[in-house]
């Protein structure tokens, strides 16, 4: 597992790349040369009123400069990710990662892999999409607006699912998938747990491996406060019950560990 660091980074660059979706640009010390696809960090509001951070997936990894990309939604008024929505290149913002645990790319190498996104779980398949040594079918799911699918093109074939039946299948990625006669090996996915939930299911049926992002409301991000557990197939060594810890055990999990 990576070293997680607690420093204050500066924007680089933020953008709204969609309807309540913003891009933004950090500039790191340690975290972006520690980090790896499927990990998140977490940012500290710059309001002394709220003490608990945001945690965000990380979208993009550049090591080379030191930075990491977030991509997030706007979750509603008065919210940690509406002020990071209103500040521009040089604010500082105090991060800590980075956390958790990643999706296991070696385990995928010489295998055909779905890498599937859906709504807010799309950004941190994009850095996975980049680094995975495999042969990849992309698959994202999206409500009605697209964000993020050219960024995709590149890494492999991408196939879109929408609600709304406004871009590629109406429906969601199981759709997709069933509509263009797609076939893999492994499943790594990350988006809503009913989504989720119908992977793990379909993987069963397939008899494929399946590893999920999982994602939860999380307090500290570091495992101590117990807010963001999951039920487990397995006794946690932690808590000693049926539980899972999203922010530390996590939140990339094998299907089956879990219950969705």
């Amino acid at each position: 597992m990576s070293r997680k660091w607690k420093e204050t980074c500066a924007i680089v660059s933020q953008e709204c790349i969609g309807k309540d979706i913003y891009s933004m640009w950090l500039q790191t010390g340690q975290i972006a040369g520690e980090a790896v696809p499927g990990q998140f960090v977490s940012l500290y509001s710059r309001d002394g009123s709220k003490l608990l951070p945001r945690p965000i997936s990380l979208c993009e990894i550049d090591r080379e400069k030191g930075r990491i990309r977030l991509v997030y939604r706007v979750t509603g008024k008065g919210t940690g990710t509406e002020e990071f929505s209103g500040y521009h290149a040089r604010v500082p913002l105090e991060t800590m990662g980075p956390l958790g645990n990643g999706f296991p790319l070696q385990e995928a190498k010489g295998k055909r892999i779905f890498l599937i996104g859906g709504g807010i779980g799309i950004p941190p398949m994009l850095q996975t999409a980049k680094e995975l040594d495999a042969e990849k079918t992309i698959v994202l799911g999206y409500r009605d607006e697209l964000f993020l699918k050219e960024e995709f093109e590149p890494y492999g074939p991408v196939y879109v699912a929408t609600e709304d039946g406004s871009a590629g299948t109406k429906g969601n990625v199981l759709d997709a998938i069933r509509e263009n006669g797609l076939e893999a090996d492994m499943i790594f996915a990350c988006g809503p747990t009913p989504m989720l939930r119908a992977l793990k299911q379909y993987a069963l049926e397939k008899n494929m491996v399946c590893y999920i992002s999982m994602e939860e409301r999380m307090a500290c991000g570091v495992g101590a406060c117990l807010a963001c557990v999951c039920k487990s197939t397995e006794i946690d060594s932690h808590s000693h019950v049926h539980n899972k810890r999203v922010c530390k055990d996590g939140p990339v999990f094998l299907s089956t560990e879990v219950e969705l």
